[in-house]
């Protein structure tokens, strides 16, 4: 059988697929530059859509919708919301305490009257 080396005279190897060409192999700045300018071109033109307040208005508003629609995310935003750094300090501070963890002195005097002032629940 012949070798793979003889490209039926072709003597320049095949690329795998990898290689940059056009566009991609471009520096960076070079590509920003072209694309820039594509940008500009429609404007000029006038092909460029330009929102007006009440059509950006309406397309939030649609956004919107549509992720309240789904109620897991929504369920998990809700969750997140629960998370937060405040709960979580207060959360971590009974834990200390009902552990016997809990710094003596002003750190567990301020913690306490921090978790009343916000609101916390109390045990009783």
């Amino acid at each position: 059988m012949a070798s793979n080396s003889n490209n039926s005279g072709n003597d320049q190897p095949k690329p795998k697929g990898t290689a940059k060409r056009g566009f991609a192999a471009m520096d960076e700045a070079t590509q920003r530059a072209i694309a820039s300018k594509g940008g500009q071109a429609a404007h000029q033109k006038g092909t460029a859509h330009e929102f007006d307040s009440e059509e950006a208005r309406r397309a939030g508003q649609k956004g919107g919708e549509t992720v309240s629609r789904d109620r897991e995310h929504m369920a998990q935003i809700g969750r997140k919301g629960g998370e937060s750094r405040q709960s979580a300090a207060r959360a971590n501070a009974e834990k200390n305490a009902a552990t016997g963890t809990a710094r003596s002195g002003a750190g567990s005097e301020q913690s306490a009257k921090t978790g009343s002032r916000q609101g916390g629940k109390s045990d009783t």
